[in-house]
């Protein structure tokens, strides 16, 4: 059987909503991604404006550069210390006086990112009474007809279920013919006061479920003991679902289902429904209608918008109006809030407003709504707008404005016209584009307003935006005042206060809004837009390819990217509309080189910045105020680097450099002695006025100019001994030394009076056992965040700019308890926790472990904050044997009273899946060589990124996006045994790193690329249309891209038959697509030629051949093959063409030497019948395999450029995929509603053969080959998300000698449809193997290399499908079923039903699977969240012989295992 992984997470977003989650943080952004959801906060900070957007925001450059200042020093202090990594080099060299060119942005941080075995369909906000938190609870509806209700836990820093409500029951669905859940459109509604919450489902049922409120009696408030008895206890272990709990504080009432039906009886053919704002009850308006929409019928107006109120007592409903004779496109209601109120219907041509009178206001958006209806309309048809898919939200409620984004990503501000309580008209304005209204590229899946001038709008079809506006009044003019300009300037700053404050009433009900008045028109203005942040997707992958990476012949950047880029490069086509782009992802990070030099005897790095010695002419009593920029090192470049070195005898040395804007130059004529030892631990201590040197048998201290001031040895004059260091840690002022024979020694930097320096001196040990303990590691921490404060102190200290962030000392005894002391106190540990070597799921001081629990080896540990500009927060890092790392995240559970820090610190563990490389085995010509521990380095600033970096032979950055979660990415090449960060004028936030070979390089990280986002390395290129196939290739390395661009239809004009086409003069054209085929250099990643189709004529599929170019030599050449389709309307039929071009090499553009290539038409073949939807190659003989309409036909290119056809196979309906088993003429083709044919190709004669077939009632999107040694599995997948193995066994008795193919099992995968495959082998056997090398014949005596394939989907996931052995599949498939029963699972929900074939899902074949399915690999990954303890256990039981072995097997079933060539 089969492994089914998901190797990156979803990022098309679905929905989102606002709500107040988390407490002590405001507002929340819930996003849910299908089955992610994710949780975060806003925060804002100071950004720099681009040119474009300071055109566009011209206002805020009216901002005073006080006021600026003042918003710098309240949100983003950190200029002077540069705490959160934001540089004066990032900033733009601004200086904290003079800000004009600022403005305050709002960026989201991540919260929680809860991983979700369901497919999301919809979130509400529900306000309840008595909830845990103290915040809002999050209801999710869920595929089908189920909904899960949430809040957050405090104490374990995660979602707790409160209740699951299902509704697929069979009794629900009205009648055993009625069509199945999925076929029908479900959605969630929610009341706006909490009071109920509807989910509409099947075709014609609406499930209730009500909320208690505060002041209802529903807890026997009025319960007297002394006259009715003492109170009767509460049930607390009754089961909770379908409200049929007994429990009576739970806040929901029991549910019910409601026919729409009995309603009203016109109720028929409900369309959309949302609750209404200011009814006293639950009040809901649905559109509906008595029969089916049709155009084709000649149908008009028969739409009904009808307002129902709930007596959720008595489960009726009351009709308050109705009004009839609606457009029959309308497709959704919108509840407006106060003062307008009402319903706002939108249809694909106009908007209507339907008050709570029923007096009805509408406008007609573009001129096809005079043809659609007759309903009363104001006439704005010169508009010419489509609505379809368009998103609305509040802009301004005051003012009646409400913001429409359309299906292309334009924006239109909708106007209400208000006059006292009545809406006397609407209208509708574009938004230019040059006060933003064209910022967002495609279109939105969801709008949410989440602060006052801020929104995101979240999108499937490319990167989510959260973006803002201001307005600029009538009449102002560019000038700079002292006082506050934009009203809602203030008012960000004063909600930013009120989130900070963890005092203030952060769920208070909302103020009510002004009145409205005929003078609030004058508050209006004009708005002008700007994007604040940015979240990324690769959403949707609609095809992936790979290539090698290119450069220009000769050039340096060729030359020093040897050694740091992969093999390949993985290159998928996402993004529709203008967000459609290429995303080129590699499996670790390939580094920006600077420079590259050969330094094998170097073994660690210290880039180090310091402050010049203070001459005693200038020292004074206030220290030296007045001294100039040559004795403050805030913003200037490291100013040396010490290099510890081990050279070819084997002697350790160390030596320090002069880095200078060129590079680096040998430093001498300083007190600095090379000979003095190895290096242990460089860097400044003293406010940067003293550079110490750890060495291994004592620390030296040198002033700014390396003078040597000190010297502390390791020798203890009481016993004489002499203990060697091993590792040290710094935390200005104190210094850390964990010594061989597992003692530590702390060291203080003390300034002396005297002399107005900085000595240091060893502080006492007060507490005994720090003398008696064995401790293994430790690491100092600045707490800057305040995270490891007690209450107590700060209660003391709060109000207080003055108090220095404390240090703290994280210990690991031998026993495997951590212990932490704030330095300078050493008298007693603040806080211990036991047994965190047990790696528990949940660290917290009173956490004890079973007795005779199993304990790793942990080698390190260290306490980073991790993050980026944006936001970073303090993580405990631990490092084991294997160098596998286990993240920890800190939090804190505060109480009502000062508690100490034992009561209210707890760790959390985060998922990490990654394995660390294996340990590279040491050179047997090395005698030098010698086991070295390389400790983790942190570094606070590398590209922006506060970031650890692990050495060794599985070199590693930690990243972490203010959007993400931690995540491993690997440094591409061999192994590192030396790294720095590296900040000087040539290479600004780089870093410098030695590897195995003895090559160092000057480096950066990327800017262009994201990491933490998806876990890889994503480079987005953008193409601006969209893309609907991609190829390589490889003579030219180039790729060549279809695409496919949108332009008005216009009707032929020499058409004889209908003359009165030429006088055609229609503004409101229909838009129809155009391909366009792209050729793309890799070298620039520009467009270096393009090929336009003809009109009507799109591209559908793009493949590299290798074809037979000459009859009489057959010589082959690889070529482009495309294959289009030429639709011009369901009047004429439908043809395509295949077209072959070969890439000639031109004459480049001056100064464009990547522009040598051009497109060369060789062939092109007219199709009379059907489009060309999939081509491939077949057979050894360069020929093609081309899905034409309803036919599959084997093709020869001939001299003349026409093409031969000599083979054919007779097809169904449509064909979705053509794919060959390479070398072998077993080929698969996948129809759209009628199943996978499974033929062979032969050539001696040329004809082709069926082999087998799956059952004809199979939808197939995508279908591919899975060999797995003798055996052939067939992949497909549906509409559904369903994956169907299946097999060709002839020597199976059901399958009647191969005729029918061999159902094995059926996987769902939710939502991530797989639209796209890619069969790849995987370096099991070797390094060296990679696809290019594998996908031409093999002989027979050379044995098939293991395949995995490559799945990707519309929401983003990219997903691999390997076989499994039937030894590794028991072991995994038990692991997998203990895991899934013994994990809890977020929401209630159920990961083994999650996984099985929804209800109705055909089959695929003659069932031979004898109850088996496919591997959960998603499941697999949460091994690691386990406690050593319970990874023994199942280890155990499900027939391993410890942890170590599921390691072992894990590594090479999960992520990207065998697909390092990436």
């Amino acid at each position: 059987m089969q492994c089914y992984t998901e190797l990156t997470p979803p990022t098309a977003v679905t929905h989102s909503i606002t709500l107040q989650f988390v407490p002590g943080q405001g507002t929340n952004l819930a996003v849910a991604k299908s089955s992610l959801l994710q949780i975060f906060r806003t925060k804002i900070v100071s950004a720099e404006l681009d040119t474009l957007q300071s055109q566009n925001q011209n206002q805020n450059q009216n901002q005073s550069a006080a006021q600026l200042s003042r918003a710098a020093g309240r949100y983003d202090s950190r200029l002077a210390n540069d705490d959160d990594g934001l540089e004066m080099s990032f900033l733009g060299g601004d200086n904290p006086v003079s800000r004009a060119d600022r403005a305050n942005s709002t960026r989201l941080v991540l919260v929680a990112d809860i991983a979700l075995p369901g497919t999301i369909t919809g979130m509400a906000k529900i306000k309840t009474p008595n909830s845990k938190s103290g915040g809002d609870a999050l209801l999710i509806a869920l595929k089908d007809a189920r909904l899960s209700l949430v809040e957050w836990d405090v104490k374990r820093h995660g979602l707790t279920t409160v209740s699951i409500h299902y509704y697929e029951q069979d009794e629900l669905q009205g009648s055993p013919w009625a069509a199945q859940l999925s076929h029908h459109v479900n959605f969630l509604a929610a009341d706006p006061g909490s009071r109920c919450a509807a989910l509409k489902f099947g075709a014609r049922n609406l499930a209730i479920l009500p909320f208690k409120q505060a002041d209802e009696d529903i807890d026997m408030g009025n319960w007297d003991e002394a006259l009715d008895g003492q109170r009767p206890a509460k049930d607390v272990s009754s089961a909770v679902i379908n409200g049929t709990s007994n429990i009576e504080d739970t806040p929901y009432s029991p549910s019910f289902v409601l026919r729409l039906s009995n309603l009203d009886p016109s109720l028929l053919h409900p369309v959309h429904l949302a609750f209404l704002h200011e009814y006293r009850e639950p009040t809901f308006g649905i559109l509906s209608s008595t029969k089916n929409a049709s155009n084709s019928l000649g149908r008009r107006d028969h739409f009904t918008f009808m307002v129902f109120t709930l007596d959720l007592q008595q489960k009726a409903s009351t009709t308050i109006l109705s009004v009839g004779g609606l457009p029959q496109d309308l497709f959704r209601v919108v509840a407006l809030p106060a003062p307008v109120g009402g319903a706002l219907l939108v249809g694909a041509n106009e908007l209507i407003h339907i008050d709570q009178s029923g007096k009805p206001n509408g406008v007609a958006v573009n001129p096809l709504t005079k043809q659609c209806t007759s309903f009363g309309l104001v006439d704005q048809s010169d508009l010419n707008l489509r609505l379809e898919d368009c998103a609305i939200e509040v802009l301004t409620a005051d003012l009646g404005e409400f913001l429409i984004i359309l299906n292309d990503g334009r924006m239109a501000l909708v106007t209400f016209r208000i006059d006292g309580r009545t809406v006397s008209g609407l209208e509708v304005k574009m938004l230019p584009s040059e006060t933003g209204g064209s910022i967002i590229p495609s279109r939105v899946s969801s709008l949410t307003r989440i602060g006052r001038t801020t929104m995101f709008a979240g999108s499937e079809e490319g990167d989510s935006l959260v973006f803002g506006w201001t307005r600029r009044q009538a009449g102002q003019t560019a000038r700079r005042k002292s006082q506050i300009v934009d009203a809602d300037f203030d008012i960000d700053f004063e909600d930013e206060d009120m989130m900070e404050d963890d005092e203030d009433d952060l769920y208070g009900e909302a103020a009510p809004p002004p009145p409205v008045t005929g003078t609030n028109t004058g508050k209006a203005g004009e708005l002008s837009f700007r994007i604040h942040d940015r979240m990324m997707s690769i959403a949707p992958i609609q095809k992936i390819t790979y290539g090698r990476p290119a450069w220009l012949p000769g050039s340096e950047e060729e030359q020093n990217s040897a050694g740091v880029r992969s093999e390949l490069q993985m290159v998928c086509a996402v993004g529709r509309g203008k967000s459609g782009s290429l995303a080129i992802m590699n499996l670790a990070m390939q580094p920006k080189v600077i420079g590259r030099f050969e330094f094998p005897e170097a073994r660690g790095f210290w880039a180090v910045s310091s402050k010049k010695p203070i001459p005693k002419s200038l020292q004074g009593d206030k220290g030296g105020n007045a001294i100039g920029n040559d004795y403050d090192t805030s913003g200037q470049y490291d100013k040396y680097m010490i290099v510890a070195k081990v050279d070819l005898d084997g002697y350790e040395t160390s030596d320090v450099y002069a880095l200078t804007a060129a590079g680096f130059e040998s430093l001498t004529g300083t007190e600095f002695e090379p000979a003095a030892g190895f290096t242990v631990e460089a860097g400044t201590m003293g406010k940067e006025s003293r550079i110490i040197q750890v060495l291994k048998l004592e620390v030296r201290c040198y002033d700014g100019d390396l003078g040597l001031s000190q010297i502390i040895p390791m020798l203890d004059e009481e016993t004489g001994a002499e203990p060697r260091v091993i590792s040290a840690s710094i935390a200005d002022p104190y210094l850390l030394l964990i010594r061989d024979d597992a003692s530590i020694l702390v060291l203080f930097a003390r300034l002396s009076r005297v002399k107005l320096e900085y000595d240091l001196e060893e502080l006492d040990k007060d507490d005994e056992a720090l003398v008696s303990t064995k401790w293994l590691t430790g690491c100092l921490y600045t707490d800057v965040n305040g995270m490891f404060d007690d209450e107590t102190t700060a209660v003391a200290t709060k109000g207080s700019k003055s108090v220095e962030p404390s240090i703290l000392m994280f210990l690991l005894c031998a026993d495997g308890a951590l212990h932490i002391y704030r330095l300078p106190d050493l008298t007693k540990p603040i806080y211990v926790a036991k047994d965190l070597a047990c790696f528990p799921p949940g660290l917290s001081a009173d956490y004890t472990a079973r007795k005779g629990t199993a304990k790793e080896k942990v080698t390190e540990i260290l306490v980073a904050d991790l993050g980026d500009t944006t936001y970073k927060s303090p993580y405990l890092i631990l490092r084991d044997a294997n160098d596998d790392l286990t993240v920890y995240q800190p939090f804190r559970v505060k109480g009502g009273t000062a508690q100490s820090l034992s009561e209210t610190l707890f760790f959390d563990k985060l998922p990490n899946p990654s394995f660390a490389k294996p340990q590279e085995e040491p050179p047997e010509d090395d005698p030098t060589f010698l086991p070295r521990f390389l400790p983790m380095r942190r570094c606070t600033n590398i590209s922006g990124y506060s970031t650890v970096f692990l050495p060794g032979s599985s070199p590693s950055f930690l990243l972490k996006s203010s959007k993400s979660s931690p995540r491993v990415i690997g440094l591409q090449g061999s192994g590192v045994q030396a790294m720095s960060s590296f900040h000087t004028e040539g290479c600004e936030h780089g870093f410098i790193y030695a590897d195995t070979h003895g090559i160092a390089r000057v480096t950066q990280i990327p800017s262009d690329t994201s990491f933490a986002e998806t876990g890889l390395s994503v480079k987005k290129i953008l193409i601006g249309t969209d893309i609907d196939a991609v190829s390589y290739h490889p003579p030219s390395q180039s790729y060549v891209v279809g695409c496919n661009a949108t332009e008005p239809f216009e009707l032929p004009k020499d058409d004889d038959y209908h003359k009165e086409w030429a006088r055609e003069n229609h503004v409101f054209r229909p838009m129809v697509e155009r391909g366009v085929l792209k050729l793309v250099s890799p070298i620039t990643w520009t467009v270096v030629d393009t090929i336009e189709m003809e009109s009507s004529e799109t591209v559908l599929c793009v493949e590299t051949l290798n074809l037979e170019i000459s009859e009489s030599t057959n010589e082959r050449k690889q070529l482009i093959a495309v294959g289009t389709a030429l639709c011009k309307g369901e009047d004429l039929p439908t043809r395509g063409h295949v077209h072959v071009y070969d890439i000639a090499e031109v004459i480049p553009e001056p100064g464009r030497p990547e522009t040598n290539r051009k497109l060369k038409l060789v062939a092109k073949e007219d199709i009379p019948r059907g489009a060309v939807t999939a081509i491939s190659g077949v057979g050894t003989q360069g020929l093609m395999l081309v899905a034409q309409g309803q036919k599959c036909m084997v093709r020869g290119l001939k001299e003349d450029g026409t093409l031969l056809p000599v083979a054919f196979m007779d097809m169904n309906c449509y064909v979705t995929s053509v794919k060959e088993l390479p070398g072998t003429g077993l080929c698969l083709m996948s129809d759209a509603f009628k199943g996978v044919w499974f033929t062979g190709y032969t050539e001696e004669p040329y004809k082709m053969i069926l082999f087998g077939k799956s059952s004809t009632k199979l939808e197939v999107l995508n279908a591919d080959f899975l060999p797995d040694g003798p055996e052939l599995f067939i992949v497909a997948t549906d509409a559904d998300g369903h994956i169907h193995i299946l097999q060709f066994d002839p020597e199976h008795p059901k399958s009647l000698q191969g005729h029918l193919l061999l159902h094995r099992t059926t996987f769902n995968t939710g939502a991530n449809h797989a639209t796209s495959s890619l069969l790849l082998p995987t370096t099991a056997n070797g390094p060296s193997t990679n696809p290019q090398q594998n996908s031409g014949s093999q002989s027979e005596k050379t044995p098939r290399v293991p395949q995995v394939l490559l799945l990707a989907s519309p929401t983003g996931v990219l997903a691999a499908l390997r076989p499994l052995s039937e030894s590794a599949y028991r072991r995994l498939s038990s692991l997998a079923t203990q895991l899934t029963t013994s994990l809890p699972h977020a929401a209630g929900l159920n990961p083994k039903g999650y996984r099985m074939p929804s209800t109705g899902c055909p089959t695929s074949g003659v069932d031979a699977g004898v109850g088996r399915s496919i591997v959960d690999g998603v499941m697999l990954e949460r091994f690691v969240e386990l406690g050593t303890g319970r990874r023994g256990e199942m280890a155990g039981r499900a027939g391993y012989g410890g942890p170590e072995e599921v390691r072992a097997e894990l590594e090479g079933v999960l992520r990207w295992a065998g697909l390092g060539y990436f």
